[in-house]
């Protein structure tokens, strides 16, 4: 039996089932698995919830009808009624983010997003899409995004930081991301390294280790709060840029 010795070793992926395909590995990983289980579950929820479609909704139609809602007021605060044919990605980005984050709470399971390259996966897989409906709706007036409101004589200048801005954006969506869930499963880990410690001691030291519980119970109720503004971030920022595909900003 494997047993985690490290704070970093819960972010370890390992395959469970060893592939290798023109010499590239393949390999079913436990990271892969989890992701697999997350859609599962997800969309049977979904499905269970929402297909009696009851006047009076039961408890799981309620969330369901919540989330949906809560997305499409956030997609509407911030793109426009136009935006809401964006609803059907930024819900299942948002909703794929946050279910990850809170699948990796429950204690032996990986976190998904504490892997910056499923977070860098997500993230280009969100710029295609801006990128995508921008020609589609503009064509090469989508370029005008990158040209901001400002004297010509500074342009040369402005004009490659906006476009090194743009193509920065799924660095910093995923580094965002996958520190925050870093950061507070290791500290959850580092802790539950100091009860136990502390409580095969013996004697005093025993007692101590209330200090390093209580503050387990403090980063897991934080840990709840930030799974859930990292989703929200993550999904409100896909809509601000999904935005400029429809509007290019100061350009409509």
């Amino acid at each position: 039996m494997h047993v985690h010795m490290t704070p970093l070793e819960q972010f370890r992926v390992e395959p469970l089932f060893p592939l290798h395909l023109a010499g590239y590995n393949i390999a079913f990983t436990n990271q892969a698995a989890i992701m697999c289980v997350i859609v599962a579950v997800l969309s049977l929820f979904l499905f269970l919830a929402v297909r009696t479609g009851r006047l009076v909704p039961t408890r799981g139609q309620s969330i369901a009808e919540l989330g949906y809602e809560f997305v499409a007021n956030m997609i509407e605060s911030t793109a426009g009624k136009d935006g809401l044919r964006f609803f059907p990605f930024v819900f299942a980005v948002f909703m794929f983010v946050l279910c990850s984050n809170y699948f990796g709470l429950i204690p032996g399971v990986f976190t998904v997003t504490s892997q910056i390259a499923v977070n860098f996966a997500l993230a280009c897989l969100v710029m295609v899409v801006v990128i995508f409906f921008g020609f589609m709706f503009h064509g090469a007036g989508f370029l005008k995004l990158f040209v901001p409101d400002a004297p010509w004589i500074l342009l040369p200048l402005l004009i490659p930081i906006e476009i090194i801005s743009f193509f920065f954006r799924p660095i910093s969506l995923s580094v965002r991301l996958f520190a925050n869930m870093l950061a507070g499963h290791t500290m959850l880990k580092v802790f539950g390294g100091f009860v136990i410690l502390l409580g095969a001691a013996g004697g005093i030291l025993s007692l101590v280790a209330v200090g390093p519980m209580f503050m387990i119970i403090a980063i897991m109720a934080l840990e709840f709060l930030v799974a859930f503004l990292q989703a929200y971030v993550f999904a409100m920022l896909t809509c601000i840029y999904l935005n400029e595909s429809l509007h290019l900003h100061g350009h409509h």
